[in-house]
């Protein structure tokens, strides 16, 4: 068994290959930070595949599927991706543009790359991280959560449109709330709430993933509270959720 992560050089890439590692796969690990995937590799039970590389740019996604295509990969995970805090004019442009590049035009194109090779051997498997900011909008932070209401509801789809084929391949989408990793300083917040571990989400995650779930949301919690997103009214949804990222930059 195969599995290529991306944006596996900390936080829940890191842990979802030290979980992939005790499940007995052989990894790929791609990131920019080359010296930290090295670190990661050296603590693995079998020495990782490394692939020093900047998914913000399109054609290194093109690149890093044809580097793996001839690896017989049983299990993607789409992983890198970033946030911006910020009002929406404010926040420099270009910046903006990788920001959707990294967590929309990478998560497309190796999606669709790898899903195409996954169909013709009816195996295989994607698991797609967004964010249960997928579910409602995000002032403060709207990009990013346009971003990652993309990678559900794709994700979504396709699995549905792979079910009507009676395909063997499935693809699901994680949806965590906070998450204790390098987010926060990225993206220039700290969170409102505790985070959850990070080894226990990516450990969920995979259980979950196995188990057919399309939609995966982390924390009894965060359900509970995605679900309240469905019957709030919109205004207060956008009044809430400005609350809570106005604090998220109070640091």
């Amino acid at each position: 068994m195969k599995a290529l992560i991306t944006g596996a050089s900390s936080g829940m890439g890191r842990d979802f290959a030290r979980a992939l590692d005790k499940r007995g796969y052989e990894l790929i690990l791609a990131a920019r930070r080359e010296e930290r995937m090295k670190e990661l590799s050296a603590d693995l039970s079998r020495e990782a595949r490394i692939i020093p590389i900047d998914l913000s740019v399109r054609e290194n996604c093109f690149k890093l599927y044809a580097l793996t295509k001839d690896e017989d990969i049983d299990l993607l995970i789409n992983n890198a991706g970033f946030g911006i805090f910020g009002a929406f004019p404010e926040i420099d442009l270009g910046r903006e543009l990788e920001m959707i590049d990294v967590n929309v035009c990478a998560v497309d194109i190796l999606m669709k790359l790898f899903l195409r090779d996954f169909i013709k051997k009816d195996s295989g498997r994607i698991l797609n991280v967004a964010s249960a900011a997928a579910f409602m909008p995000g002032p403060l932070l709207s990009t990013y959560y346009g971003t990652k209401a993309y990678v559900l509801r794709v994700t979504e789809a396709v699995d549905y449109e792979l079910k009507r084929r009676e395909s063997r391949v499935r693809v699901s989408a994680l949806c965590p709330g906070p998450v204790d990793t390098e987010f926060n300083d990225t993206a220039g917040v700290k969170f409102a709430v505790k985070g959850l571990n990070s080894a226990d989400v990516a450990e969920y995650a995979l259980t979950q993933m196995f188990r057919g779930k399309t939609t995966i949301v982390p924390g009894a919690a965060m359900k509970a509270g995605c679900f309240f997103t469905r019957l709030m009214p919109k205004g207060a949804l956008l009044s809430i959720a400005y609350g809570f990222q106005r604090r998220k930059g109070e640091r």
